[in-house]
Parts: C-alpha cells; structure tokens; sequence
C-alpha cells in the first residue's frame, strides 16, 4: 500500500452535548454520525437489546459492553499503527487480546488497500453531521471507505445494516465537500475467537443506504429541533 495524501482532511475536537457525541467543525457542532444513528434506533431495535440487558442482568450487560468497546479501541491503535509503519504494543490484558485480532484482519483484509488518502480522518457534510472513518483510500482498485470493526460473534450481513449506513453517512461527506466519486464501502471485521468477516456495500446497495441515512438525520433533527435551531444560527452568521 502507499500513501497518498492527496486531500486536506480538518482538524476536529470531539465534544459532548447532553452525553451526546459532536465534532466541533469550525464554528459549528455538529452531531457524530454515531449519535444520529443512536438516536433514531428503531423500536424493533430498542426492544431487542432491552430484552437483551435484561437476561444478562444490567451490570453483566454493561461489563460485556465495556469490555467489547475497550477491546475494539485496542484493536483499532494495532492496525494504526500498522497502516502507518510506526509499531505498537500492549502488554495489558485487554491488548494481548486484541493483537490477534489486528493481526488477523492484517492479514485477512488489508493485502487488497492499495492507497490510503487518510486514516483516522474527520469527515463532515456542512450543517448535518461529522464522524472519522477509519481509512479512506484505494480498495481492491475501487475508492472507497473502510472500518474496522470488533466483534463478540460472528455477523450476518442483516444485522450490521447500521455498520453500511455509516459507510454511506461517510461516503456522502466526503463525495460532497471533496467532489470525489466513492461508491464502496467495505467492513474488515474480527470476532474475539479470531473469525474474520468481510463485508463490502456499493452500487444501488450502498445508495439505498445512504438515503436510509439521510432519513435518519431529518428524523434526528425534527427530534432535536433546537439543535438545528442553534446550526442554523451559527450557518447564518
């Protein structure tokens, strides 16, 4: 793979507004692409994982939880660190985990990134919404958008949906304030028993999920609407 830094990604800070994940983009805040999907969750969605803590019991629940989102951190520093050349260890329990786990998807899933534009880079769309990717860059000789994900266990392509609307949410950013053309966007997934998933999403696939996203935002913001209120002001300004 080589690095091609062809694009000026922004510098952002992450704040939280009413526990709720933002990007500072200049003057504004706007919502991570996360929290919108947070937000919106289907009802269907709602009810399973409360259905979920319950059998666990709410603190085993949020043990696993935690673990996981501590786990996946890790994960993600080994395969930085690897993209960039600049090495890294974790001697910690948690580490000695997720090694394997960067290295299985080294192996697995990143022999097909040709080109790397950024990674761990902040993508916004004016107004709406911001988040970072995990890569973007040349895929398989396609543009595309690339997260690396963690898993408990091993996925069905149906249950990851919110994984593609992400990618969209993404991509559309990052067409929009760069004028670029991605139509793909592929998931690099490792569960903690070492089974490596790949997921790719593009052509009318990944456009019917895109707009599933933009859905998502109005619905986001007729929910929050002095949010939009407070962005609009500062857009006017």
């Amino acid at each position: 793979m080589k690095f091609n830094k062809k694009y000026n990604y922004p510098k952002s800070m992450r704040s939280l507004i009413d526990g709720k994940r933002h990007y500072d983009i200049g003057d504004d805040k706007l919502p991570s692409v996360t929290t919108i999907l947070s937000a919106t969750q289907s009802e269907e969605k709602k009810k399973s994982l409360a259905d979920w803590k319950a059998r666990m019991g709410p603190q085993y629940a949020d043990r696993v939880r935690d673990i996981a989102a501590m786990r996946g951190t890790a994960m993600h520093k080994f395969l930085e660190a690897y993209v960039d050349g600049s090495g890294h260890k974790d001697l910690t329990s948690v580490g000695k985990e997720a090694e394997p786990m960067a290295k299985k998807i080294i192996e697995s899933g990143l022999g097909e990134l040709d080109e790397v534009w950024g990674q761990e880079v902040t993508l916004y769309y004016p107004g709406l919404y911001a988040g970072a990717t995990d890569i973007v860059g040349i895929y398989e000789g396609k543009p595309a958008i690339i997260d690396f994900k963690q898993t408990n266990k091993p996925k069905k392509r149906e249950w990851i949906l919110d994984y593609f609307c992400q990618l969209g949410a993404y991509c559309m950013a990052h067409n929009y304030v760069y004028g670029t053309k991605i139509q793909s966007g592929v998931i690099l997934m490792c569960s903690k028993d070492l089974l490596f998933q790949r997921f790719e999403v593009e052509g009318k696939e990944f456009v019917k999920h895109q707009h599933e996203f933009l859905r998502k935002v109005d619905q986001y913001y007729k929910n929050v609407p002095q949010e939009k209120q407070a962005q609009g002001t500062k857009n006017d300004q």
